[in-house]
């Protein structure tokens, strides 16, 4: 199904599609409240004409915007944002505080990067990462709260995903900003059942058990909607929660189920204390990823034909895989 490039959705809420990789994938949101707004993830480099042009079609300045929002510094959600503070004069940035020391001086952000994506692609995806002054920079506090206009935004800190990664709940319009926290929903596995949701374990600091503590605590806020970055709205909290903290236990089951598959194949690792090749480990528990996903689809009446279903996660696949590969080797350590 086409995905807009842009969705209006209650509350002064705008979904930006941010072009990162292809449609319904990644999304901004901007939040309009009076004649103030505020930005919450920016996407890539690429992202700031479109979000800037939307503010414009909304009738804002970029003047009026008081602050960007980042929920973590991974550059899908925070690529751009160095570039975008460079549009709105006004606007400050708002991060968890292991997250602000990379805007500032991003080298370590990029360096990290290139490792994983080589530096061709890496500039083909990101382009250069525009640091943001300090000065510029507000670092929350748990619970820490912000006020737009008469909207009351609390910074609710939920490591799982990353260290540094942060959620916003929107007392305005009873829903929560939840980045990767509550997983992502793409919006072609909707049925008549509602969305169907999953869990994103990308490296380096995906933790299972910190990760489901977290979608506690904004479950436990009772929202009416949640805003994922990838991708948008979804309803159906508690529902979806639970089913998100299902799939966290069955991918940490996948990946040591894996791992233990290895032990007693001949000439692969015959004994406790032998590792197996960590790439055919990863490939091994991405193949059951798959598997899941499926499954699961299936279950939930997708009809999408294979292939879709492939197009449309096999990047997942191959960051959830890696993520939970080095889960698996911090386990041992």
């Amino acid at each position: 199904m086409p995905i807009p490039r842009l969705t209006f959705h209650p509350a002064g809420v705008t979904a930006v599609d941010t072009e990162y990789l292809r449609p319904g994938l990644d999304a901004a949101h901007i939040v309009v409240q009076g004649s103030r707004a505020i930005v919450v993830d920016t996407g890539t480099n690429a992202s700031v004409p479109l979000i800037v042009a939307t503010l414009d079609e909304l009738g804002l300045l970029p003047e009026a915007v008081d602050y960007v929002f980042l929920t973590h510094v991974h550059l899908d959600h925070a690529g751009g944002a160095g570039k975008l503070l460079q549009a709105l004069p006004n606007a400050q940035a708002v991060l968890h505080p292991r997250g602000a020391p990379h805007m500032v001086d991003p080298t370590k952000l990029i360096a990290g990067s290139i490792a994983v994506y080589g530096a061709e692609r890496f500039a083909e995806l990101y382009g250069e990462i525009v640091p943001i002054a300090a000065e510029r920079i507000i670092v929350t506090a748990d619970l820490q709260r912000l006020t737009v206009g008469e909207r009351i935004f609390e910074f609710v800190h939920t490591p799982g995903h990353a260290l540094h990664h942060q959620a916003i709940v929107d007392h305005g319009a009873n829903s929560i900003f939840t980045g990767d926290t509550f997983g992502i929903s793409y919006r072609e596995f909707d049925t008549a059942r509602g969305a169907y949701i999953m869990p994103t374990t990308t490296p380096t600091q995906f933790d299972p058990q910190q990760l489901v503590a977290s979608i506690d605590r904004l479950l436990a806020y009772a929202p009416q909607a949640l805003y994922l970055t990838h991708y948008s709205r979804v309803t159906d909290v508690q529902r979806l929660g639970e089913a998100l903290k299902a799939q966290i236990a069955a991918f940490v089951g996948i990946a040591r189920d894996a791992e233990k598959s290895f032990r007693g194949e001949p000439g692969v690792a015959t004994e406790p204390e032998v590792t197996p090749d960590e790439e055919a480990l990863q490939a091994r528990i991405r193949f059951g990823l798959r598997d899941y996903a499926f499954a699961t689809l299936r279950a939930h009446d997708c009809k999408l034909p294979d292939a879709e279903i492939d197009a449309l996660l096999h990047g997942d696949f191959q960051l959830n895989s890696a993520g939970l590969l080095a889960w698996l080797v911090r386990q041992r350590r």
